[in-house]
């Protein structure tokens, strides 16, 4: 098995239990969109690769003690990616990527290969799936609140009153910060055609549950 099919392996099983928006789906498709920012932009395949599967192993630790998940899924890329032989310059290429991934997180990209990863990983919280995966986290996380009191408050704000006022106050916000902040011109295009989607989307919804009527 090579590196890429065994660190799919290990990641797969590391987020079989990670119950809000950031599954091994999320993963898959932040590679997906990495290699098709690549075609354009270029970039090492394999760190991105490696990157994008080992980006949010460690959500589930954050979740539980609060911190930074992508710390933890640069120290635990670096334990695996160490054990399966990967060579000391691609372990740092791998992991500096992922430690700079965060949309909130204070570090820049500064390779080319960290600029796409950010730029995969924000594209897929925008869209019809970006939407999507907003109103699992919500669930989610307001499930976690019942058992934990690690979960960050700001992530429970979703849900008040009413139902739809977390959700209208994220979406009219985040989403629209996330396409100001792309790296790379692909990036962007495709960013563009999520935002009208989205745009579209809420605006049945305002009209739908008669929101601040």
């Amino acid at each position: 098995m090579d590196l890429i099919e065994q660190t799919r392996k290990y990641v797969s099983d590391v987020l079989a239990e990670e119950p809000t928006s950031h599954d091994i789906y999320h993963t898959e498709r932040v590679e997906y969109l990495c290699m098709r920012i690549r075609e354009k932009e270029g970039g090492n395949e394999q760190v991105l690769r490696l990157a994008a599967l080992l980006h949010d192993v460690g959500i589930i630790k954050e979740h539980l003690q609060g911190g930074n998940h992508a710390q933890y899924s640069a120290e635990m890329a670096q334990e695996f990616l160490t054990a399966a032989g990967a060579g000391k310059d691609m372990i740092e290429h791998v992991t500096d990527c992922i430690r700079s991934h965060r949309f909130s997180g204070a570090l820049q990209a500064q390779t080319l290969e960290a600029k796409i990863l950010q730029d995969a990983d924000r594209i897929d919280a925008l869209g019809a799936v970006g939407i999507f995966r907003s109103l699992v986290s919500m669930g989610s996380l307001r499930a976690l609140r019942s058992t934990s009191g690690t979960v960050k408050e700001t992530c429970m704000n979703a849900y008040n009153e009413n139902p739809f006022d977390g959700f209208y106050e994220y979406m009219e916000k985040k989403p629209f910060k996330i396409s100001e902040r792309l790296n790379t011109g692909t990036a962007r295009e495709i960013a563009a055609e999520r935002l009208k989607v989205m745009h579209v989307y809420l605006a049945a919804l305002r009209e739908e549950t008669c929101y601040n009527r």
